[in-house]
Order: structure tokens, then C-alpha cells, then sequence
């Protein structure tokens, strides 16, 4: 079996085929070349799509990624769909998104189905102890710090707006307040970083998860892949799959994430839930906050 490669950048991956090139057969190559000239293309294509496509067969097709260090098409895939993610401009996922959604009476099925298919992968390829070691981070802390930065904003806020009822002290990082980094200046040890960066990753975010571990804190990363920046750098990573490619970015799979750790943790202080609730149910009464 082979041991998947990391590709992270576009000539990463056109110099390993360059390199491999001369070995191939030839329905190899003409793999090779056309993925090339169609990376984004191929990213989500089936081996038998890619197949008929370059006119090969399916089987040609797995030996080609089993060629370039892959242990299947799928972890081939995999490598070609991050770094699409992470390397497309904004403009070109207006293009890709223009192909896909071409039909206007599709549109709603198509990104509602997406949505669905990533929940559904992000249950099956999250790992059950990194989600009990977050809520256990998260417990033990002395202070909880949220951070997510242009569209995770809205993630963070939610996450940390509902931390906020369960633990004793919890900061949601806001650029309207200054420099995060100034933000965190009492951070230490005792204390964790919850870092929320997906495609395309803010340097900053990736940037203050390192100060966090500088200053000795533990640091989460919900984040879309073990091979994203700010996984690299964590002690523990949520993943949350997001295989949208367009200029939306899709959040619905982070908030269901985020949900299942507030309850998670919320579960584990329902005793003292219990009562803080039953206390602000007689503010919110007093004040008369709802109708």
C-alpha cells in the first residue's frame, strides 16, 4: 500500500507527474497531461468520468494515482480538491460555480444536496476522540478564547455566544477590537485558543494559533482537514468537511459542528446549567425580553 504524498501547492503535484512522466504507460500519460491543463475539473470526477473522459479505463485510471504515490483515486482526489480550495481565487470559483449551477431550476437542489453530503462526510470522518478532547479542553480551561476571521466570523460568534452560558469566561476574538494578538495578551497556560479557518485560510488566524502555542495554551482547530494550516499547529483538530467550491462559502456543516460542541459540553455541566438558566428565565421575565 502506498503512503499517500502531500501535495500542498499546484507545482508540487505538475512536478511530481513531470517526474513520473517517463514511466508511465501510455493511457498514463495521457492522464497526466489532462490533468494538467483541467486540475479543477478532475477534482470531481469520478475515476470512471476521468476514465471516459481521456478515453481509458477505470482501472488505468486507479493505477495512474496509484503511480503518483496515491493508495487510491479517492486520496488522489482528496489532494487535488484541497488544493483547490486553498489556491483558487475568487474568480475562479465564480467560473467553476457558473459550470456547476448552470441551470437556474438546479440551483437550490444542488446546494442544499451539497450541504447535506458534507454533514453526512463530516460524520463519517470526524474522529470521536477529537471531539471528546475539545469538550474536554474546553471544560478545563481557564479561559476560552473564539476566533475566526471574514466569513468563520459568523461560526465563532455563534460558538462562542452560546459557550458564553456554560463556562466562566469566554472570549469571542473581534477585529472592530483591535489587533487580536492585543486581545490576547493575558492568554497563557490553562488557557485554549478555539481557531475556526477554512479554505481560503486567513494567515492571520494561522498567525495568532501560533502566538496561542508560543504562549503555552492549547489551541482547537475546526477546521476542514487534518493538512489545513491551522491543523498543523493544534492539539486537537474538528475536522468539518467543505467541498463547495464557489465564492459562498458553505458554513452549514461548522455550525452543526459547533452545535455538537456546545451541547457536548453543555451535557457535562447540566447540573450547574440548570440553575444559571432558571436565574436568567426570572431576568428575562423581569425585564420582559420576550414577548
Amino acid at each position: 500500500m502506498n503512503e499517500d504524498v502531500n501535495i500542498n501547492e499546484k507545482d508540487g503535484l505538475m512536478a511530481i507527474m513531470n517526474e513520473k512522466y517517463k514511466t508511465m504507460s501510455k493511457g498514463q500519460k495521457l492522464l497526466a497531461r489532462y490533468t494538467m491543463e483541467n486540475y479543477p475539473k478532475v477534482a470531481f470526477m469520478t475515476a470512471s468520468k476521468l476514465g471516459e473522459t481521456v478515453g481509458v479505463s477505470e482501472s488505468t485510471v486507479v493505477r495512474f494515482a496509484n503511480a503518483l504515490g496515491f493508495s487510491g483515486y479517492p486520496k488522489f482526489q482528496d489532494a487535488l480538491q484541497e488544493l483547490i480550495k486553498t489556491k483558487l481565487t475568487t474568480v475562479e470559483r465564480v467560473e467553476m460555480a457558473n459550470r456547476d449551477y448552470s441551470s437556474d431550476s438546479k440551483i437550490l437542489e444542488n446546494v442544499l444536496k451539497t450541504d447535506i453530503d458534507n454533514i453526512k462526510e463530516t460524520m463519517d470522518s470526524l474522529e470521536r476522540k477529537s471531539y471528546e478532547d475539545a469538550i474536554n479542553l474546553m471544560i478545563s480551561a481557564k479561559k476560552v478564547y473564539v476566533m475566526g476571521l471574514r466569513s468563520s466570523i459568523y461560526v465563532a460568534k455563534y460558538l462562542g455566544y452560546y459557550l458564553n452560558y456554560i463556562l466562566d469566561d469566554v472570549v469571542i476574538i473581534r477585529m472592530d477590537m483591535g489587533e487580536p494578538i492585543e486581545q490576547m495578551m493575558k492568554l497563557g497556560p490553562g488557557d485554549v485558543l478555539i481557531a475556526i479557518s477554512f479554505p481560503r485560510y486567513s494567515r492571520k488566524t494561522i498567525q495568532v494559533a501560533r502566538f496561542a502555542k508560543n504562549r503555552g495554551a492549547k489551541v482547537i482547530a475546526l477546521t476542514d482537514s487534518n493538512n489545513a494550516p491551522t491543523a498543523k499547529i493544534s492539539d486537537v483538530v474538528v475536522t468539518v468537511r467543505n467541498n463547495m467550491v464557489s465564492f459562498v462559502d458553505s458554513l452549514v456543516p461548522a455550525f452543526s459542528v459547533a452545535n455538537a460542541l456546545v451541547i457536548g459540553v453543555a451535557m457535562r455541566e447540566k447540573e450547574d446549567i440548570m440553575s444559571y438558566f432558571n436565574q436568567l428565565e426570572a431576568i428575562w421575565e423581569k425585564f420582559e425580553i420576550y414577548e
